[in-house]
């Protein structure tokens, strides 16, 4: 069962994601990269949202690092890769109403070692 504090911290988590996707827009050139955070794994997603479909989509569960960090940094670059492989070089970053450091800071600087432009 849920307790009143995550309840509070999900609400919070939410209005600020709905704030950032106020601006925040994918299209089929440049799509929306989002990430989602669970407590056990990390999931990160290309979205068209002119179309609204997935155009590519990765998580941290079948991916190789001794930390967290690491395998944060692996979905980042296992994204870029699938984003290339359908031409695709430019994207808009979506945190997803989280803080943009640890695991999310991450995965955007993943993808912007594999070459991806954020």
């Amino acid at each position: 069962m849920k307790s009143i504090h995550t309840d509070k911290k999900q609400l919070k988590r939410e209005r600020r994601h709905a704030r950032i996707r106020k601006t925040v827009i994918g299209t089929s050139v440049r799509p929306r990269l989002s990430v989602f955070r669970s407590n056990k794994f990390l999931y990160a997603q290309l979205i068209d949202d002119t179309a609204g479909r997935t155009l590519a989509a990765a998580s941290t569960k079948g991916l190789s690092g001794k930390t967290t960090l690491e395998k944060a940094m692996a979905l980042g670059k296992a994204i870029a890769e699938l984003s290339q492989k359908q031409k695709i070089t430019k994207a808009v970053f979506d945190r997803g109403g989280y803080i943009y450091t640890g695991r999310i800071k991450a995965v955007a600087e993943g993808a912007r070692e594999a070459g991806l432009t954020l």
